[in-house]
């Protein structure tokens, strides 16, 4: 059996923790950005935790098609939306993604990182998706959303995965995910406007279930049910300058297994589509059949330019845990800081985060850093690519500009 090394897993998990931002609609806007985010634990040994990836949105790619890409450096995630497929307010999305690790499994009990029972995974997938707005004329759009996606998973072990334990088999997953989206937020960090009412549905069936483990301790279901809803509102303070963002996101499952159940954990905002965030925790740390999670953050401006900010950013949640998987209390907290720099093209931000009810050793509350960046290239450029004849300093000028000027 293949062993990746330990170098190859941190060069480029960073970019496959998960699965990239899956939009419930074709989005109309073009768009160009480089994503990252790190989080850091400061005590305990935990998984690598972060996201790196390319980000581009073509909406007129070819007449009525719109291209979506997002690139790591070894998955690719790719969408091209189909517009007026059945009448005006229907459009179809054809998917296509895949690559190494983003399958990966990291076992995580009351508070302690398990590495000889955690393996990565590898995997490709192609999805059909229908999106139909069933309110055009209106100023916040109602999107339904139907989509079929194939999905196929192989395992291997790591350098530390007991030799005793037994992967799971390799198998084709088959999803189809329907929901109501009124409203809706871009693929930002730190939102400055958005509003999002929304309930989802999933069906997984598994083509090999099974017994897998040590001794066959833990199961692989073949069919699970998820069910979730969520609401939130982002919203900026035109004459403070200042912003916040507040959260409420629910979920229920039947028969869920380690792979399908819900996992909350750190503070990634877009490592997915709908990230279950709890500051200063280990990432994917909670393993829940049923969970609510309430969560936000404010800015507060530190100059007149807003380009200096103080972020605070506050999470629990109330979950019930998957069998195997519990732990002391179902009620778990966790707040942060930090420091945000804002400029039209860049957002950039370094702070702390601790965990109140999380559980280290014999004690409770755990510390972590943690780093979130994004850069819209297409900002940058317009910045970058100027008429004027420059000299010396002016060919540098620009570029300076497009990232940190007003």
């Amino acid at each position: 059996m293949h062993r990746p090394l330990r170098w190859q897993i941190l060069t480029f998990a960073l970019g496959c923790l998960g699965p990239f931002i899956v939009h419930s609609q074709i989005d109309p806007y073009a768009r160009e950005s480089i994503q990252f985010g790190y989080n850091g634990a400061i005590q305990g040994h935990a998984p690598l935790a972060g996201y790196a990836f390319y980000f581009r949105n073509i909406p007129e790619f070819h007449t009525n098609l719109t291209l979506r890409l997002a690139v790591a450096p070894t998955y690719l995630d790719s969408e091209l939306g189909i517009r007026g497929i059945i009448g005006d307010d229907t459009d179809m999305g054809i998917g296509l993604a895949g690559g190494g690790f983003a399958d990966s499994y990291r076992e995580i009990r009351v508070g302690t990182y398990h590495p000889s029972e955690s393996f990565v995974g590898h995997g490709g997938e192609t999805s059909i998706s229908f999106y139909h707005c069933f309110n055009p004329h209106q100023q916040i759009p109602l999107n339904g959303v139907l989509r079929g996606t194939a999905h196929f998973s192989t395992y291997d072990e790591e350098d530390d995965t007991d030799a005793a334990f037994v992967l799971p088999h390799d198998h084709l997953t088959v999803l189809l995910r329907t929901g109501l989206r009124w409203g809706g937020k871009e693929p930002l960090l730190f939102p400055s406007l958005a509003m999002e009412l929304s309930v989802w549905y999933e069906g997984q069936y598994r083509t090999d279930d099974g017994r897998y483990g040590i001794g066959g301790d833990r199961s692989l279901k073949q069919l699970s049910h998820l069910f979730w809803g969520q609401a939130l509102l982002a919203y900026t303070f035109t004459n403070l300058g200042q912003s916040f963002y507040i959260s409420l996101i629910g979920g229920s499952s039947v028969s869920a297994d380690r792979f399908s159940a819900y996992r909350l954990g750190a503070l990634l905002p877009l490592v997915s589509e709908f990230p279950l965030s709890l500051p200063g925790y280990y990432y994917q740390e909670i393993t829940a059949r049923n969970f609510v999670l309430l969560g936000g953050n404010y800015i507060i401006p530190l100059d007149h330019k807003d380009r200096w900010n103080i972020n605070f950013t506050a999470t629990t949640a109330g979950v019930d845990y998957l069998d195997g998987l519990e732990q002391p209390g179902s009620w778990h907290s966790g707040v942060g800081g930090g420091f945000l720099f804002k400029s039209p093209s860049l957002k950039f931000m370094v702070g702390y985060a601790y965990g109140i009810d999380a559980i280290r050793g014999n004690s409770r509350g755990a510390h972590s850093v943690g780093v979130l960046m994004q850069l819209d290239l297409a900002k940058a450029k317009e910045k970058y690519f100027v008429s004027e004849k420059p000299g010396m300093w002016r060919g540098w000028a620009p570029v300076l500009n497009g990232l940190f000027g007003d």
